[in-house]
C-alpha cells in the first residue's frame, strides 16, 4: 500500500511538471493519475469502497474549507457579501432546482434521481477555481465574488444532498414527499445558522486562547491550529449543525485576526489544502471505472450543458441583477462556475446509503464534473482576457519573515512588490512621502537583500519590506507605487501587499 501510494504521488509530480505548461490544474492531474492507476488502468490501486471514500473525503474537506475561510479577507467579504453569499446559498438552491427540473422533464429521469443529481452538482469548487487562476488576477469586485462564492457554497450543496439522500433512503419514492416538511425546513435553517454561529464562536475562542501558546515553539501552534480545525467541525456536528460551515467561519475569524505565526501557519494550511485536494481527487479517480462512462456518455454531456448553459446562468442572473453587475461580469460568473471535488464526493453519498441507482448517479456526476474541469478550466482564463476582466497575476513573494514583538505595537511588516511585469521606472527612497513612522527596512532585488538609505534607488522588480502602522498600510503602498508607471492598458492595476507574519 505504501509503495503504491508513493508511486502515485511521484506520478502526480511528473505529470504536473508536464501539464503545467498548459496550465492544467493539479486537481485535474491528480484525478487522471487516480484513474490511470485504477481498475480500468494499470490496476495498481484497486478501490471500490464508497463509504471509506466518503469518510476520507469528508475529513479532507474540513481542512480545505477551513483554509478557504482562513484565506478570505473580511474586507473582500464585505465588498461582495450580498451577491456572493446569495450565490452561495440561494444560487445553489436555484441551480439544483433548475437542473433537477430539466433532468426530469427533458431526459425523463425519475424525480428522485433528478433531485439527487441536482443537489449533488449544484456547487462550484474553490480548489478548481483558485488553481485555474494561479496565473491571473481579476479586478477586486470579480475576484472577491469568485473567491467568496466558491469558498462558501459547498456547505449548502452538502446540506441539500444530505437532506435529499435522507428522503430517498426513507422511501423508495420521493415523488409523494416532494413538498418539504416543516421539520426539514427547520433542519436546514439550523444547519446554516448553527454552523455559522458555532464556527464564529470557535474562531473567536481559538483567537483568544492563542495568546497562551505564544511562548511555545511554533510546532505546538501548528498542532493547535489542526486541533481547532477538527474542533470547529466536531462541535457543530455533535450539535447537528453543519460542520463544514462551522469550519469555514472558524477559519474566517482566525484568518482575519493577528494570531501568532500567522504567515507560517498560512503556509502550513496551504500545504494541507493541497494534500487534501490531491488525496480527494486521487481517491475519486481510483474509485471511478472509466469503462462505465459508455453508459452515461450522452446523458453526461447533456447534464453538463444543462448545468452551464441554463441552470448556472439563471442562478447568476437571479442572484446578481440587483448588485449592478455588468452583462460581461454575469457572463464570466456563469462560465466560471466550475465543478470539482465536492460534487464528486457528494456523489458517493447515495452509494454509501445503498440507494437504488447510486452507481448511475456517481458515474454521470463524475463525467459531467470531468467535462466542467476540462472545458471550463481550459477556457475560463481566455474568456477573462477577452472580456478584459483579467491581468497577469503578480508573482508570490520569495521571502517570508516573522517580526517578533513582546507587545501589541500596532505595527506590521508588509511586503510591497513593484512588479516589473506591471510597472516601469525607478524612484529614490527620499522621494517617498510615507506616513509618519513608516520605514522601508530592506529591499530584495534579484534574491539579494539590500539595506536602503534615502539615496537608494527603488526599481521595478524590487520587493520591499516595509514597517508600517496597521491603519497606514494602504496609504504607504499607494505612495510607493504611484512613483512608477503602469505597463498595462487592459484595466487599472489594483496593488496589493502581503503581510509578513508577526508574533505579538
Amino acid at each position: 500500500m505504501i509503495l503504491v501510494a508513493s508511486i502515485i504521488l511521484l506520478a502526480i509530480i511528473i505529470f504536473a511538471g508536464v501539464a503545467n505548461r498548459w496550465r492544467v490544474p493539479l486537481v485535474v492531474v491528480s484525478l487522471f493519475v487516480g484513474m490511470l492507476f485504477g481498475s480500468d488502468g494499470l490496476k495498481f490501486g484497486m478501490f471500490d469502497n464508497y463509504a471509506l471514500a466518503r469518510q476520507v473525503a469528508d475529513f479532507a474537506l474540513i481542512f480545505v474549507l477551513f483554509i478557504g475561510g482562513f484565506g478570505t479577507k473580511m474586507d473582500k467579504l464585505k465588498m461582495v457579501l450580498g451577491p456572493a453569499m446569495t450565490l452561495a446559498t440561494v444560487g445553489v438552491i436555484i441551480t439544483a432546482a433548475v437542473t433537477a427540473f430539466f433532468l426530469h422533464w427533458l431526459l425523463k429521469f425519475e424525480l428522485s434521481i433528478s433531485i439527487l443529481i441536482g443537489c449533488i452538482i449544484a456547487s462550484t469548487d474553490a480548489a478548481a477555481v483558485f488553481s485555474i487562476f494561479r496565473s491571473r488576477a481579476l479586478n477586486p469586485k470579480m475576484s472577491a465574488t469568485v473567491e467568496v462564492e466558491s469558498a462558501t457554497n459547498d456547505p449548502m450543496a452538502i446540506i441539500l444532498t444530505t437532506i435529499a439522500v435522507g428522503m430517498a433512503s426513507a422511501s423508495s419514492s420521493v415523488s409523494s414527499e416532494i413538498g418539504l416538511s416543516f421539520g426539514i425546513i427547520l433542519n436546514l435553517v439550523w444547519q446554516v445558522i448553527g454552523g455559522v454561529g458555532i464556527g464564529l464562536l470557535v474562531g473567536y475562542a481559538a483567537y483568544w486562547l492563542s495568546r497562551f501558546v505564544t511562548d511555545l515553539d511554533k510546532g505546538y501552534f501548528y498542532i493547535y491550529i489542526i486541533a481547532i480545525i477538527m474542533l470547529s467541525f466536531g462541535v457543530a456536528n455533535a450539535a447537528k449543525a453543519s460542520g463544514i460551515l462551522s469550519a469555514f467561519f472558524a477559519g474566517l475569524v482566525m484568518g482575519n485576526k493577528n494570531i501568532p505565526y500567522k504567515s507560517t501557519s498560512a503556509t502550513l494550511l496551504d500545504a494541507l489544502s493541497t494534500i487534501g485536494n490531491v488525496a480527494i481527487f486521487v481517491l475519486l479517480g481510483l474509485l471511478v471505472s472509466p469503462k462505465d462512462f459508455s453508459g452515461v456518455f450522452k446523458n453526461g454531456i447533456l447534464l453538463f450543458l444543462i448545468l452551464v448553459v441554463i441552470a448556472r446562468p439563471v442562478a447568476v442572473f437571479a442572484c446578481t441583477f440587483w448588485a449592478k453587475y455588468s452583462v460581461k461580469e454575469m457572463l464570466f460568473l456563469s462560465w466560471g462556475g466550475m465543478r470539482g471535488a465536492v460534487p464528486i464526493v457528494l456523489a458517493t453519498y447515495p452509494a454509501a446509503e445503498k440507494i437504488a441507482g447510486a452507481d448511475f448517479i456517481f458515474n454521470i456526476v463524475f463525467f459531467a464534473v470531468l467535462l466542467s474541469m476540462l472545458i471550463q478550466g481550459f477556457t475560463i482564463t481566455k474568456l477573462a482576457d477577452r472580456l478584459k476582466l483579467a491581468v497577469k497575476a503578480r508573482p508570490r513573494p520569495r521571502q517570508v519573515m516573522e517580526l517578533v514583538a513582546l507587545h501589541n505595537s500596532g505595527m506590521e511588516l508588509v511586503e510591497i512588490d513593484v512588479d516589473d511585469d506591471i510597472y516601469t521606472g525607478e524612484a529614490l527612497v527620499s522621494s517617498f512621502h510615507l506616513p509618519r513612522g513608516t520605514t522601508i527596512t530592506m529591499i530584495n532585488r534579484d534574491d539579494k537583500i539590500k539595506a536602503p538609505t534615502g539615496q537608494t534607488i527603488i526599481r521595478a522588480g524590487d520587493l520591499l519590506y516595509v514597517l508600517v502602522k496597521t491603519e497606514e498600510k494602504d496609504n504607504a503602498m499607494e505612495e510607493i507605487l504611484r512613483h512608477f508607471r503602469s505597463n498595462t492598458r487592459t484595466m487599472p492595476i489594483v496593488a496589493d501587499y502581503q503581510e509578513v507574519d508577526r508574533r505579538r
